[in-house]
């Protein structure tokens, strides 16, 4: 039976792990690569990780730590933080890479996602679109870990970035982001319709119902953070992930 992908994200700054709510209050969690190791005996589907500080201090994620995550990884991952260049991506695919995730470049130069997508194939290429709604209500794309607006909406930055060649949208809801509340339905719903190419869900899950309503909403996979950091309504850091026949019950219906 098909199964939709569930994806561990993990945040990091300054190589720690870290989560947030709201793209604010960031809570120091530990060790990344340890949580990696304890991913992998959970046989995640696999990982998404995204520096959160990279762009704005204009460098990329640190190459020696993707070569430490790619030693120790047994499932794919992709990597986001600050990439701006050709040569960017190919250091970073080296180092043990799948993928790769550009934000705030892909909104800053469009033409980039072609020029990438032409030289590495589309399935290398991702792009993640965080979206959240200003105070009088008006839905935009959001840039530099959601402090800076784009003239885009969900919708046409996600038809833009297809058309430039990305091979995978992360559709993130700010709003939604460490809430545990369960993901903006209406805009994975709105901009998985809008595209071809596979759309993940992100920002809000919180349990595994949460998940399922994410496929329903026509998302390709689901991501999520604090649901697999977190556990109990303490909040104990505690890495967790569906077993194979919690998953295979997630999405049998």
């Amino acid at each position: 039976m098909f199964r939709p992908r569930v994806i561990p994200v993990l945040l990091l700054k300054n190589l720690g792990l870290v989560k947030s709510v709201k793209f604010k209050n960031y809570n120091y969690i530990g060790d990344p690569i340890n949580a990696v190791k304890l991913f992998n005996d959970l046989r995640a589907d696999e990982l998404v990780f995204l520096d959160i500080l990279a762009s704005k201090e204009q460098r990329t994620i640190q190459l020696s730590f993707v070569q430490k995550v790619g030693d120790e990884c047994n499932m794919p991952f992709s990597v986001g933080g600050g990439i701006r260049t050709i040569a960017d991506i190919k250091q970073i695919l080296n180092a043990g890479a799948e993928k790769v995730i550009i934000n705030s470049y892909a909104a800053e130069n469009p033409e980039f996602i072609k020029q990438a997508s032409m030289e590495f194939g589309s399935s290398t290429i991702v792009v993640s679109i965080d979206v959240k709604k200003n105070l009088f209500g008006k839905e935009s794309t959001y840039t530099l870990g959601g402090t800076k607006s784009t003239p885009y909406n969900a919708v046409d930055f996600a038809k833009l970035m297809e058309e430039k060649g990305a091979g995978e949208l992360i559709i993130n809801s700010i709003e939604k982001d460490g809430t545990m509340e369960g993901y903006d339905l209406n805009l994975t719903k709105k901009v998985s319709e809008a595209v071809t190419v596979p759309v993940i869900a992100c920002g809000g899950a919180g349990t595994y119902a949460h998940l399922h309503e994410g496929i329903k909403s026509y998302a390709s996979a689901v991501a999520a953070g604090s649901m697999f950091i977190y556990h109990g309504p303490r909040k104990a850091v505690l890495i967790n992930y569906p077993s194979k026949e919690d998953l295979q019950k997630i999405f049998s219906t």
